[in-house]
């Protein structure tokens, strides 16, 4: 499956963004988009939810069975998710979450070995190790305040 034309630019944004410990802003932001779609994003929704647990994982150091090049492709597609002015802007009613669907989902099946290994990963920790994981805290600051872990 080839690459969406638009995702390569922000590999290096990604990059750029985990150097400088930034993670937890574009978390937060993610996660107040994704509530907001609700519905729109169908069953993408449990990806988008999948990829947001996977980077607090690496975020606090509790998983980093992931390649460097997987965690930023996993970041450059949440940017774009984030991003209004993509392929389609998301201004443009019914249309402009498609190009971030569509991205989305290559990311998904792109990754797929590594997402199921996360998904292995998820499945052998106990119910309240993944709840203490995967919350995200009520500010970006706190989250920043909590990690990342050295390893």
């Amino acid at each position: 499956m080839k690459t969406p034309w638009n995702f390569a630019r922000f590999l290096p944004l990604a990059g750029r963004l985990l150097a400088r410990g930034r993670l937890p802003t574009l978390l937060f932001a993610v996660a107040s988009k994704g509530a907001a779609q609700g519905d729109r994003l169908g069953k993408l929704k449990d990806d988008l939810r999948l990829l947001q647990a996977l980077c607090l994982a690496w975020w606090r150091g509790e998983y980093r069975a992931i390649s460097p090049k997987a965690i930023v492709s996993v970041v450059a597609g949440l940017m774009y998710f984030l991003s209004p002015v993509d392929a389609i802007p998301d201004f443009i009613p019914v249309f402009g979450m498609l190009d971030d669907i569509a991205v989305l989902a290559w990311l998904m099946k792109t990754l797929g070995d590594e997402l199921d290994a996360f998904r292995r990963w998820r499945n052998q920790q106990a119910p309240e190790k993944l709840r203490v994981v995967e919350r995200l805290p009520d500010t970006p600051e706190q989250l920043q305040l909590q990690g990342p872990k050295k390893n």
